[in-house]
């Protein structure tokens, strides 16, 4: 897939972060786009832009949780573009907490949309990819389906079960000419961590602020900057991409030692959590 010219594209999670960027790459090529996402007043404010300039751009509250908000979805793509050329399964959500404390319900809340929301997606979009040989779904995966870290087993375990569920589904309809490309970002710049459930985050910030600084300045890689890859990717038929140096690293860290990559990482973290408390704790020159 060359060119996006004319194409028909949907989108989940798309009122920020790499949904949104992707919308905004994919129009910059011509593309039809469907865009969804809960928060519909933030969707509008990334839809409105793109009709300004002439796109053709369909907006629809969808909660990819929930069975029925998808097969809407997939009704309403049916109806305006007799098919699909490009599913992209990108909304996800954030868990920060031990397994010792871990809120049952919490992770339930971010597995039902992390990894059924992929899954009911590509499944339910099937038909409608499989009309247009040469589509592709696009499941957004992590570079932590292959290094962990403490406090986001759930997070992990999803990301994790992505990958293996696009690996297997890619072979399954390879024969109908649908591509299946798994993204491992790294750390991108987006609202995730905002927007997580927090539950006891105290062995990784003081608080919630803290958090999302630690998170914001770790995140070296834009969400253009991920929309470019992803695009780029797209381009050359791949079907796996890493995004930022952090990713890349962390995969070859995985490759060369794969019983280690976590602990490691593990450690690096701790460390540098030390490294901030301390200086934290410093008292202010002068007293």
């Amino acid at each position: 897939m060359t060119s996006f010219e004319g194409k028909a594209v949907v989108i989940t999670g798309a009122a920020s972060g790499i949904g949104e960027a992707l919308a905004n790459a994919m129009a910059a090529q011509g593309a039809r786009l469907l865009i969804c996402d809960i928060d519909f007043a933030r969707l509008e404010t990334v839809a409105e832009p793109l009709r300004a300039r002439g796109v053709i751009c369909l907006t629809q509250v969808c909660d990819v949780a929930k069975i029925a908000d998808l097969e809407a979805l997939a009704e309403r793509a049916r109806q305006a573009f007799e098919g699909v050329d490009v599913l992209v399964n990108n909304a996800g959500v954030g868990l920060v907490s031990p397994v010792s404390s871990l809120d049952p319900a919490d992770a339930h809340w971010l597995i039902d949309i992390n990894f059924w929301g992929v899954v009911n997606g590509s499944r339910i979009f099937l038909p409608l990819l499989q009309a247009r040989p040469g589509s592709t779904i696009v499941n957004l995966s992590s570079i932590f389906a292959m290094i962990s870290v403490p406090t986001q087993s759930m997070y992990n375990a999803s990301k994790a079960a992505v990958r293996a569920f696009s690996d297997a589904l890619r072979e399954e309809i390879r024969d109908s000419r649908v591509n299946v490309l798994c993204v491992h970002p790294g750390g991108i710049k987006t609202r995730i961590a905002v927007q997580s459930r927090l539950g006891d985050y105290s062995s990784m910030a003081t608080s919630p602020k803290a958090l999302h600084a630690q998170f914001d300045k770790m995140a070296r890689t834009s969400a253009p900057q991920a929309a470019a890859v992803i695009v780029k990717a797209l381009q050359a038929g791949k079907t796996r991409v890493l995004i930022g140096a952090d990713a890349r690293i962390g995969d070859l860290l995985f490759r060369l030692v794969p019983t280690r990559a976590s602990a490691w990482l593990a450690t690096l973290a701790r460390r540098q959590i030390a490294r901030r408390r301390a200086v934290a704790q410093r008292p202010a020159s002068g007293e």
